[in-house]
């Protein structure tokens, strides 16, 4: 019987997050109060009062979620058997799991936003839900996709079974999506994103974050954290390094991590952070888990 603490990752961001907690829980307002010092910029406001487009700006959104996240699991008298994040929440299991701080890792996610956004601006790239289809089906559909545009399309997030995102360039998204309507994929669509996250147009990104990452002093964690980018548990500080790079460019291989943490013993997983989103995907992956949240 062990416990998994799973954390989730840009997209469930809302404006008013945390303000409930931070009107009620003395240490979740510290370190919100600590996060605004910490940054220089007023990020509680725009946690509790928006607007919302300024809380979907990526160089926000991060560290927003990152926060509230953190924040939250302090209040808790937690004792995960193992960890894991999704794409952004990768830095939250970390903090989590005390292989990195609350001060580095705050720091490291709003570099990490910025230079994602800056990506986004310097390639025009776009998302897309593909809902219905088998992953093998949808890696082939990008890959007529990008024989037909001579663009870049791939699979970037493996949320669930029959639930992926495809990133790439716009124009060889856009194709993808039209293929997968046109074999009965049941929902394909854009998303409203701003940039190809996780996919290799985020490469003007890399540089820049391994910069980032090289600086951030990184603990042998309490716990094993399984990594966005192998799927696979490790408590080796260098190999935490390289799989938060490598997860930039690559796919989120989620239902593939919640598979293999049930696998090694995960009875029960809860997710700590914005929204509901990650207790639903691990509903669609595993049975017989117990599945509780902390918002």
């Amino acid at each position: 019987m062990k416990t998994a603490y799973i954390f989730p990752g840009q997209g469930s961001q809302k404006v008013g997050m945390g303000q409930a907690h931070f009107e009620s829980n003395a240490d979740f307002a510290r370190l919100v109060d600590q996060a605004n010092d910490i940054l220089g910029i007023d990020l509680k406001s725009v946690m509790f009062e928006g607007p919302a487009d300024k809380l979907k700006q990526t160089a926000y959104t991060q560290p927003a979620i990152f926060l509230h996240s953190v924040a939250l699991y302090r209040t808790l008298e937690a004792q995960p058997d193992m960890v894991a994040g999704h794409s952004l929440g990768e830095f939250s299991a970390l903090t989590a799991c005390n292989a990195i701080s609350f001060e580095q890792g705050l720091q490291a996610v709003h570099q990490r936003g910025k230079l994602m956004q800056e990506a986004g601006e310097k390639y025009e790239g776009t998302m897309a839900a593909l809902i219905g289809m088998e992953d093998e089906k949808v890696e082939d559909i990008c890959s007529r996709a990008e024989e037909e545009t001579g663009q870049t399309v791939i699979a970037a997030n493996y949320n669930c079974p029959g639930q992926l995102v495809i990133a790439g360039d716009v124009d060889a998204v856009e194709k993808a999506v039209e293929i997968a309507k046109d074999e009965g994929c049941r929902l394909a669509r854009l998303l409203p994103v701003s940039g190809a996250f996780h996919s290799p147009l985020m490469k003007p990104a890399y540089d820049g974050l391994k910069e980032v990452l090289n600086k951030l002093t990184i603990n042998e964690p309490d716990c094993p954290l399984y990594s966005n980018y192998t799927a696979q548990p490790t408590t080796d500080a260098s190999e935490l390094r390289e799989n938060l790079l490598n997860q930039l460019l690559n796919p989120v291989q989620w239902s593939q991590t919640m598979v293999n943490m049930h696998k090694d013993g995960a009875s029960e997983f809860i997710e700590v952070g914005p929204g509901k989103v990650l207790q639903g995907l691990v509903k669609r992956t595993v049975n017989g888990v117990e599945i509780n949240g902390y918002q």
